[in-house]
């Protein structure tokens, strides 16, 4: 009897360890009020976040299908696409609390206005906002927004609400990229906390994200810009990586959420482009 009950257990055990994990990154990534379930050791804690984030993509999608859930009302009380494009940005900067977005300013401040790495990374812990990071804030909210406007008008609100899932997928996936390519640039935070990302689990993500990216994207805009997408999501995602080495000489929690917000912008940007190809 133990023999015929073992495959079920260990099913039912990958099953909570995929549960775990999920339940990891969204309580990292998003303000989501979750409980606190039976099959967890301990909710909150970090310890295993290397291996959790082979569910990122599935966390960044539920916050992407959050998002395209504010934009579709908004667009069926009637409202014009830049505007129910502002809905889901909206919402989620609720969800995540502006994880990613607080990075992109930080990092911003700290390469425009620091003469050294300790001066750079002094600045980037200051939770003040300079104009390097004001100016990186605006123009990245007003790229996202407009980049979703475009899409609902070329696409439709559905195209508008798939491409969001993905790129919120893809560009958390891409902004694991520095933490897995560099040390940390310091020996506290929030990072150094996280540790590495595990190899098999960052493989298995990105697995995912380009399977969502496929699934979603290709019927928004076909299988050329799509995979142009992807390649642009993760050029943005290495560039920032090559920032942070060359002026931090290492990654920060704000270097990942400056390359999810530059992969975001890449991802929705190339759904856009006008090519033969597409």
């Amino acid at each position: 009897m133990s023999d015929v009950r073992a495959p079920f257990s260990r099913l039912g055990d990958s099953a909570r360890g995929v549960g775990r994990d999920l339940l990891t990154c969204l309580r990292f990534y998003s303000r989501l009020p979750l409980p606190a379930f039976d099959f967890e050791a301990s909710a909150h804690e970090l310890a295993d976040f290397g291996h959790a984030i082979r569910m990122v993509p599935v966390a960044g999608a539920i916050i992407g299908a959050l998002g395209g859930a504010a934009l579709l009302v908004a667009w069926r009380l009637g409202l014009p696409p830049l505007l129910a494009a502002a809905a889901a940005l909206a919402v989620q900067l609720r969800v995540t609390g502006g994880l990613h977005e607080d990075g992109l300013a930080d990092m911003a401040d700290g390469l425009g206005g620091g003469s050294d790495r300790a001066q750079k990374l002094a600045i980037m812990r200051d939770s003040r906002i300079g104009a390097y990071g004001a100016a990186a804030l605006a123009i990245a909210l007003i790229a996202r927004a407009a980049a979703i406007a475009a899409l609902i008008e070329r696409t439709g609100a559905l195209g508008g609400v798939a491409a969001l899932i993905a790129a919120a997928a893809v560009s958390r996936t891409i902004s694991l990229v520095p933490l897995f390519l560099l040390p940390p640039a310091r020996t506290d935070g929030a990072a150094h906390a996280a540790g590495k990302p595990c190899g098999r689990a960052l493989f298995f993500a990105v697995a995912v994200s380009a399977g969502l990216a496929v699934a979603l994207g290709v019927p928004t805009a076909g299988w050329a810009l799509a995979l142009i997408a992807l390649v642009l999501s993760a050029g943005a995602g290495l560039y920032v990586a090559h920032l942070a080495g060359r002026h931090l000489g290492g990654h920060t929690g704000d270097v990942a959420g400056a390359a999810q917000q530059l992969a975001e912008i890449a991802f929705l940007s190339a759904l856009l482009l006008r090519t033969h190809l597409g």
